[in-house]
């Protein structure tokens, strides 16, 4: 078990941050069912777009990496894939095994979906359910809603689904499942989500229309086109180094060629409305996905309420927001997240225990929790709970956190950041690295 031990102090500099994972994970499941050879450069390379990677070649892809590092996918067609010889292992990533279940319910083979012991406690029955109402044949542990899954061959139908809550996994694996049933497929959306799923397949010629809250789906009448694209850093993680440099004094960062789709900045937005001193330039587009340079320095900040449609623009950002709430002056509340409490941790209960451990005044919510702030934070032993943001948010403590802060099992970082620390440290950050 690998932990950061960290002391105080400011990050300076100017870095990137690694691909987004959202798009890397797309680019591979959808490649795969593209007419042709996919190139997608700059992918994310982490645990769990290695899940992903692995599955899809499982399924009979040929993927090769070139010298430069590209992703050379050679797509199969829509009906191309092959069954598969073993399990697919989906490891850690629920990402993976949602918009999978999607993609295999149409199929006419047999898989089984498999993952760590972390993964076989995460809920799939909302995606199951609705896939279900198309005439899939999934079968698991709790009637379907547990892994490991079982898929057999089955002939789909479109259907209209009006989701509970929004979620880009469950629209795309519906998304997905219609390209493969007859007639049409209606997703609802209630609120807004990641768009990322939309913006590819209709770039590949999918037959996805989007008309205010409604997206469709159906059955292309041609192969799909394959995708040529960069992929732009990941705001998720850049979010880290945000709150970072928006609370060590004495920081000053530039972060460049981040995607800031407008459906995943929340995290911007609130820290903005908190006071944040973080100015964005350099605009560009990269893989269809608006980019800029976000450059940040420490500032008063002061407490907000983020609910409502907001929570699922910033939902992966929630515990690090939580510690940039220690610093901020007054209340701030969380509210309607509950999703958080189905993550890889329950991250509502882990993120309000831990953040306990190092001085925070933080309440826990059914929903979310509610940080009285500012307070000072002291170094403590901490524990990742093997979740890599919570990991993350926690070495962000610690750099504002008087003495030292020891992050337990922290290496997990890499599941969505490969070389957190190492960027930390060329930032100026007084980390350890202990076994």
């Amino acid at each position: 078990m690998t932990n950061f031990i960290i002391m105080p102090g400011p990050l300076t500099g100017a870095t990137t941050v690694p691909a987004d994972k959202s798009i890397t994970h797309r680019a591979l499941l959808f490649g795969a069912i593209a007419d042709g050879v996919s190139r997608v450069r700059n992918p994310l390379r982490s645990g769990d777009t290695n899940a992903t990677l692995g599955v899809v070649r499982a399924l009979g892809v040929t993927v090769r990496e070139t010298d430069s590092g590209e992703l050379l996918v050679h797509g199969r067609g829509l009906n191309g894939l092959q069954e598969p010889e073993t399990v697919l292992d989906c490891v850690n990533s629920g990402t993976t095994v949602r918009l999978l279940i999607g993609l295999l319910a149409g199929q006419d083979f047999f898989s089984v979906l498999a993952g760590s012991p972390q993964l076989r406690k995460r809920p799939m029955g909302r995606v199951t359910e609705p896939l279900r109402r198309m005439g899939a044949h999934i079968h698991g542990r709790e009637r379907g809603r547990l892994l490991p899954l079982a898929l057999s061959g089955a002939s789909l139908h479109g259907v209209d689904y009006e989701l509970p809550v929004p979620s880009a996994q469950v629209k795309t694996a519906l998304l997905l499942a219609g390209l493969y049933a007859d007639g049409l497929t209606v997703v609802v959306e209630p609120g807004p989500a990641r768009d990322h799923t939309e913006r590819m397949l209709t770039s590949m010629g999918a037959p996805i229309v989007r008309k205010g809250k409604y997206i469709t789906s159906e059955r292309p009448s041609a192969s799909l086109t394959p995708l040529d694209i960069t992929v732009p850093g990941d705001f998720s993680s850049a979010a880290f180094l945000l709150a970072a440099g928006a609370l060590a004094a004495g920081s000053h960062l530039t972060i460049q060629r981040v995607g800031v789709n407008p459906t995943r900045v929340g995290l911007l937005e609130a820290l903005m409305a908190m006071g944040a001193d973080i100015q964005l330039d350099g605009w560009g587009e990269m893989a269809g996905e608006p980019t800029g340079d976000l450059h940040v320095r420490p500032a008063e900040l002061h407490g907000v309420t983020v609910q409502g449609d907001q929570i699922v623009t910033m939902i992966d950002e929630l515990p690090v927001f939580a510690v940039v709430a220690t610093q901020a002056r007054g209340d701030t509340i969380v509210r309607d997240a509950a999703e958080l409490r189905v993550k890889e941790t329950d991250r509502i209960a882990t993120t309000v225990a831990e953040l306990r451990k190092l001085g925070a005044d933080i309440e826990e919510l059914p929903d979310g929790f509610i940080v009285h702030g500012p307070t000072t934070l002291h170094g403590a032993r901490v524990s990742s709970h093997g979740d890599h943001r919570l990991a993350m948010a926690l070495t962000v403590a610690g750099l504002i956190a008087e003495g030292a802060t020891i992050v337990e099992d922290a290496a997990c970082a890499s599941d969505s950041f490969p070389r957190f620390e190492e960027i930390m440290l060329r930032l100026g950050a007084k980390l350890d690295i202990t076994p």
